[in-house]
């Protein structure tokens, strides 16, 4: 029975992490740590407000971290360092020479280093990169993700999100880390990446939306953008071949569109736990891990080459 202790108990936390660690049946929610006990005690008895005496206990077995992306890279480190092993939320860390550093203080420890991109697992992306692989739309070219909707942290409702000394950015980091994860997943490794991050509507240090150009090594071309300032949402993902197209528009739907057919393939209802499910057998079973610290810090170099691209189109300009 693997011990959990999951670090930040926000929102992702409480409404998926949690229910999906209890759903696993080799393992438990051994403890949390929080700022606010009183909240932490409302799902376990064991409770610390700071990461170090968690680390300092023996039962624990494994850290959930579910903190701000500015705190990914020391704690992961620490719980590593400390014999755990680590599930690190996405992205990885601020930049790609921390995410770097994350996994090789996982190879450092032999301990099992993990980042929930979950979206790995829906089944339709699996069936979309089987479908691929088949040549069902012949020979890939071209991939296309876009998801806009409106983001305002006004309300205090993950507020740190637009604060770049918390999160790294804005809607890149967020959601455009996602979707970026899924073309390295379905594609393979990206050689060359340009993109335009802008202000558009809100007036915050982060930027608003994001545009992002990937070159793949076997030629595929993929476009990813997304926005925080869009109150008509887009949640859309297409891929095309010489022969066809895979359109798994909307990404979180169940439906998958290919040459000839429409396939429903229901995503499991916390989306969360597919993924827990595949991380738990990688340490009782041996499993491969389906998104590892070492895939997962591919798309920080992606994110980063973007942030580049921006810095000089920038300065350029002044």
């Amino acid at each position: 029975m693997l011990n959990w202790v999951v670090v930040g108990i926000g929102d992702i936390a409480t409404r998926r992490v949690l229910p999906a660690i209890d759903l696993e049946s080799r393992g438990r929610l051994y403890g949390v740590v929080t700022r606010d006990p009183e909240k932490g005690r409302r799902y376990s008895e064991n409770v610390w407000t700071s990461l170090d005496p968690a680390l300092a206990d023996p039962q624990v077995d494994v850290i959930y971290l579910a903190t701000p992306v500015a705190l990914h890279a020391p704690q992961t480190i620490a719980a590593l360092e400390a014999g755990k092993h680590v599930l690190c939320e996405k992205p990885v860390a601020m930049h790609y020479q921390e995410a770097k550093s994350m996994e090789e203080a996982a190879a450092r420890s032999g301990r099992v280093f993990g980042v929930p991109y979950y979206r790995r697992c829906y089944p339709k992306v699996q069936r979309a990169k089987q479908m691929i692989a088949d040549g069902v739309i012949g020979r890939p070219v071209f991939a296309e993700a876009s998801n806009h909707g409106w983001f305002d942290a006004a309300d205090g409702f993950r507020g740190w999100l637009v604060d770049p000394a918390l999160s790294g950015g804005g809607p890149l980091y967020d959601i455009g880390s996602h979707r970026i994860d899924l073309f390295n997943y379905l594609f393979g490794t990206p050689v060359r990446v340009t993109g335009q991050i802008s202000r558009v509507v809100h007036a915050r240090p982060v930027e608003d939306s994001a545009t992002v150009l990937i070159e793949y090594e076997n030629g595929v071309r993929g476009v990813v953008d997304v926005r925080w300032h869009c109150r008509s949402e887009r949640d859309e993902l297409r891929i095309t071949g010489t022969d066809g197209v895979l359109d798994l528009s909307p990404l979180n739907s169940p439906e998958l569109r290919y040459p000839g057919g429409v396939e429903h393939l229901p995503i499991h209802a916390n989306i969360h736990y597919p993924y827990i499910e595949n991380y738990v057998s990688a340490l009782v079973d041996g499993t491969p891990l389906i998104s590892s610290g070492r895939t997962a810090m591919v798309t920080d170099w992606v994110t980063e080459q973007v942030m580049r691209a921006a810095s000089a189109t920038t300065d350029s300009a002044t």
